[in-house]
Formats: structure tokens, sequence, C-alpha cells
């Protein structure tokens, strides 16, 4: 079983920036799908961004591109997401998720808010005030 942990959620003012971090303690990332995702109280869950590891092929909702960028440290074994010029609708509860295979659809997972993704963390809290 992989077990992801997020780190870096906070709180700060609308315009600021966050980084947030997925690691797996005990396990190498290897092929296959990661991704962000979100989910503010009294909402569904929504993708954010999703990656594919074996070529770096990234996709981002409407939302919040141009702000965020998903990125893979292989050296360090650490899926991050940079949000620039945060928004409050930004507040969330952010979750990394993840499918180790190379069968797995980015595109799909970031479109069905995480469908086909096997691991998921327990999420960071995001708090963006105006």
């Amino acid at each position: 079983q992989v077990q992801l942990v997020e780190s870096g959620g906070g709180s700060v003012q609308a315009g600021g920036s966050l980084r947030l971090s997925c690691a797996a303690p005990g396990y190498t990332y290897s092929s296959g799908c990661m991704g962000w995702f979100r989910q503010a109280p009294g909402k569904k869950r929504e993708g954010v961004a999703t990656i594919f590891t074996d070529d770096g092929s990234t996709y981002y909702a409407d939302s919040v591109k141009g702000r965020f960028t998903i990125a893979q440290d292989n050296a360090k074994n650490t899926l991050y997401l940079q949000m620039n010029s945060l928004k409050p609708e930004d507040t969330a509860t952010y979750y990394c998720a993840a499918a180790f295979h190379q069968d797995c659809n980015p595109r799909y997972g970031l479109g069905t808010a995480g469908g086909g993704m096997d691991y998921w963390g327990k999420g960071t809290l995001v708090t963006i005030s105006s």
C-alpha cells in the first residue's frame, strides 16, 4: 500500500503564493499519473492539475491555468503544486493522488476529479483570505 503525504498548506492573503508537496515515504515513484485535487466546503471534489510521470505532460483545470504549476522531482521523490496569484475561491482541502501504472490517463483523472487514481493522501488545507 502506497501512502501519500501532503504538506505546505496554510493561510495566505489573496495574491499570495503557496507550494504544496506530496511525498510517499518508503516508496519510489514509478511510471504513471499523479495529480492534485481539491474540495471546498459544501462542494464536490475537482481536479486541479495532473501529470504523466513518464514524459512530464501536464494538464490543468481552466480555473488555475497560468497560476498553478504541477511538477515532479524524481530525485526527491516528491510531487509539487506551485500556486501563485491565489484567490479566495482557491480555498479548499488539497489532495495528492497517484496511479502507478502506464495505462493511467491524466486527462481522465483531471476531468473526473480523480477517476483512475489508486492512492490518495489525507489532504492539506489551503485558506485564502481577501
